[in-house]
């Protein structure tokens, strides 16, 4: 629709501009006739005014003007009284025609060609004098009137051209743009079958080893069923069964975009209900938890993703101590926005894992699934917040960022 859009305004403002280009070329020719009729007509009056106060016609010879290509002047019987060629003075003008227009009631002016061969403009008119009224020819040369036909001819070739040529070029650029995003889209799908083969790959990894144990420990039960150690065998199948189940549990998670209406949520709540959850687990660990959320922080989301999203990073939190440490979740308000911090004081994650902290299917668990961060990032971006991670050798910090906060009372 955006590119539609943007090609009728193209082609509107092409229109435009060619339709000025054309209307300014087609109004040339009048204007240009009309400055040659007003300087004629004003070298008529200067003429008429030199006569008037010089009826021997003497200073006429003195005359000049910079369009003035000649003049005369004709009595009625058709006899030169007066012509920038002196030697035409005196003779006779043999075109009744012409003598005829020259006496004419109305002045009238036309393009005419010269025996030169050049083009210009002629006018009849007359002159009274206290005597006897003379006919006078007035021709000048078209030239500088005729700059502004050029003119305009110059400005609507340039004008087509730079219409054509921005049409090519955006027609060059569109291609290439095309090229570009089918190339983009290319790469974006070999690096999603990239990624495809690479979780495949990691995915096939972490069911095999499961199926394997699984495998093993019936066999082993098939082979011995009075063996003492069956029930153990069985325990241990029923755990590596619950560790594929958390597998599958985990992909289906990171996999769905369920429809649950956001609502608002006491953040102060999620936050202490994971804490609950990893309590039992933290004191074996000898971790201290402390919290520091205020009561009325208000959030709008899905409270069932967002409380996953706290669990699992409260979990990693307390595994990443397992001699012991601090656990603090704070939270406050930054203007619309809510800042939930979780920081641990364990071992920290090296330089080169950090930068895939976020991969699905990567983890540095003996026995993890890699999909928590995975899917918390996933779960904060659907909520339009973000996820940092920043990690040293003396404890990891996870800061959320969520959009939508307010201050308000307490659910």
């Amino acid at each position: 629709m955006l590119k539609l859009i943007r090609l009728v305004c193209g082609a509107g403002i092409s229109l435009f501009i060619l339709w000025f280009a054309m209307s300014n070329y087609r109004d040339a020719r009048p204007i240009a006739e009309d400055n040659l009729f007003g300087l004629a007509h004003s070298l008529h009056a200067a003429i008429e005014n030199s006569v008037v106060h010089d009826p021997s016609l003497q200073s006429l010879a003195t005359f000049h003007a910079q369009d003035l290509a000649y003049f005369a002047l004709v009595d009625r019987d058709g006899v030169y009284r007066f012509h920038s060629n002196q030697e035409l003075i005196g003779t006779r003008l043999n075109n009744s025609d012409t003598l005829r227009r020259l006496f004419a009631e109305t002045m009238s002016g036309a393009r005419v060609k010269l025996a030169t061969g050049e083009t210009a403009y002629e006018l009849y008119g007359h002159i009274h004098t206290p005597r006897e009224t003379l006919g006078l020819r007035l021709v000048l040369h078209t030239y500088r009137a005729d700059a502004v036909v050029r003119h305009a001819r110059l400005t609507m070739a340039v004008l087509f051209a730079l219409v054509a040529v921005g049409w090519f070029l955006t027609f060059v650029i569109y291609r290439y743009s095309l090229r570009e995003e089918l190339h983009r889209q290319k790469m974006a799908q070999r690096e999603s079958l990239a990624q495809m083969g690479e979780m495949g790959a990691m995915l096939a990894h972490e069911i095999r080893n499961p199926l394997a144990g699984i495998k093993g420990f019936a066999q082993l039960i098939e082979k011995r069923p009075d063996d003492p150690r069956t029930k153990e065998s069985a325990h241990r199948i029923v755990a590596e069964a619950r560790r594929l189940e958390s597998l599958v549990t985990d992909l289906l998670a990171f996999a769905r975009n369920d429809g649950d209406e956001a609502e608002p949520c006491v953040l102060a709540q999620l936050v202490e209900h994971c804490v609950d959850l990893v309590r039992s687990e933290a004191e074996q660990a000898r971790v201290v938890l402390v919290v520091d959320c205020p009561h009325d922080l208000v959030v709008t989301g899905k409270r069932g993703r967002l409380g996953q999203v706290l669990l699992n990073i409260v979990k990693n939190g307390v595994q990443a101590m397992p001699d012991g440490g601090e656990l603090r979740v704070t939270a406050h308000a930054a203007g619309p926005q809510a800042i939930v911090t979780i920081s641990d004081t364990g071992h920290g994650i090296s330089p080169e894992n950090l930068a895939r902290i976020f991969t699905p299917f990567f983890t540095t668990k003996a026995r993890g699934t890699g999909l928590g961060l995975a899917l918390s990032k996933k779960i904060i971006e659907e909520h339009h917040g973000s996820i940092a991670l920043e990690s040293s050798g003396h404890g990891t910090a996870v800061t959320i960022t969520l959009p939508g906060a307010r201050v308000g009372e307490k659910s």
